[in-house]
């Protein structure tokens, strides 16, 4: 490749202070290593925290965790009130105080979770050369990566579009897109393709393109399944930013 290795590229990631304040990799590997020690899958929020759950209180907190999905993404953060979510879950005001301090407390609990899947992602993603190997390596991290905005939508669209003035929640926004735009990037320069000039604006494109295209999938209906969205953008993203010249079979 001819230019700049792109490991460190930023990606296009929240619009935020945090996100401008934290554009390396540097900067952002201690809140890796915080997500990834704290991110056990429905954590909960400060309440639920201080005290041991039961398989009980855990389908409950899980309920919370649905309800508040649904109503963030129906009416949006700022909208959203723990009146909504209490509804939506059918449980008491009470029983959500059991689990999260506020609302806001509960975004941050989705936070690490829907970080804790894009730095399993990024930990996971493999070599992406220019072969049959390398489409179905990104095949398979693309319906990784659809998979968890579906999850995580409403977390997600509230890290790219600033919704929050929690430096926690933004601050594990960051770190873990950053975290999955230097994966793609490493994977890019080991792919070498001769027509990418500049690494770390593909991997800038190539994130942006992969957040609003997976935002427009998970939020909109389609008469196009999974599997055609799936292998249309792998091969598109295999061509434009890997080299690749194969068909698939």
């Amino acid at each position: 490749m001819k230019a700049a290795k792109t490991v460190a590229a930023k990606p296009a990631g929240p619009r935020t202070a945090a996100a401008r304040s934290a554009g390396s990799a540097r900067a952002s590997s201690g809140s890796s290593r915080a997500s990834r020690n704290g991110a056990a899958a429905g954590v909960g929020g400060a309440p639920a925290r201080s005290r041991e759950l039961r398989a009980q209180g855990k389908r409950t907190m899980r309920k919370l965790f649905d309800a508040g999905m649904k109503v963030f993404a129906e009416r949006g953060y700022h909208a959203a009130r723990v009146d909504d979510i209490v509804r939506a879950a059918r449980t008491s005001h009470g029983t959500f105080y059991l689990y999260f301090a506020n609302k806001e407390d509960l975004l941050r609990s989705l936070a690490v979770d829907c970080a804790s899947e894009m730095n399993a992602l990024a930990d996971g993603l493999g070599p992406i050369l220019p072969d049959a190997d390398g489409l179905a390596e990104l095949r398979r991290f693309l319906e990784g990566f659809l998979g968890t905005y579906r999850r995580y939508g409403p977390v997600i669209r509230a890290w790219m579009e600033g919704q929050v003035d929690d430096r926690e929640v933004n601050r594990l926004g960051v770190d873990a897109f950053t975290q999955v735009a230097n994966a793609l990037g490493r994977r890019i320069d080991e792919a070498d393709p001769d027509h990418v000039l500049d690494g770390p604006a593909a991997v800038s494109a190539l994130m942006a393109m992969l957040e609003r295209f997976n935002y427009a999938v998970a939020s909109r209906p389609s008469d196009v399944g999974d599997e055609q969205v799936l292998e249309t953008l792998a091969l598109v993203i295999h061509r434009g930013f890997f080299g690749a010249t194969i068909t698939p079979a």
